[in-house]
């Protein structure tokens, strides 16, 4: 009995405080973050696994830069978002192994579901 009096206190109280409004700005910047990064690693990753696509993820790293950060404060973090991703796996991986290719297939998946959730999400 006392745990329904509880529950439904909680449940009450949880009701009747406001909603919080997600500050689509901030989300939209957070995304873009981690799309560079992931950029970056792939860039770094992909030329070790002897892929052929040589400068493809630097090239889609400009484009998004070109696209979405004609302010200087905002390119200069996208830019420092690609470059800890391309570090954070030279620092890492010294040769191709099954860990760095896991790797590459699971920033690829997760690259394109960013790209497919702004686009969805923020385009009209």
């Amino acid at each position: 009995m006392i745990r329904r009096l509880i529950l439904c206190a909680v449940l009450s109280l949880s009701l009747a405080a406001p909603a919080r409004a997600v500050d689509s700005g901030a989300l939209f910047e957070t995304e873009l973050q981690r799309l560079s990064e992931i950029l970056g690693a792939l860039h770094y990753l992909r030329g070790l696994c002897g892929s052929k696509d040589g400068p493809k993820w630097r090239n889609e790293m400009r484009a998004l830069l070109d696209a979405e950060a004609q302010a200087p404060e905002r390119r200069t973090k996208l830019m420092a978002s690609f470059n800890r991703g391309y570090n954070g796996f030279q620092q890492t991986y010294r040769s191709c192994t099954e860990a760095a290719d896991l790797a590459i297939r699971r920033y690829l998946d997760e690259g394109a579901k960013i790209s497919r959730e702004i686009t969805a999400r923020y385009t009209n």
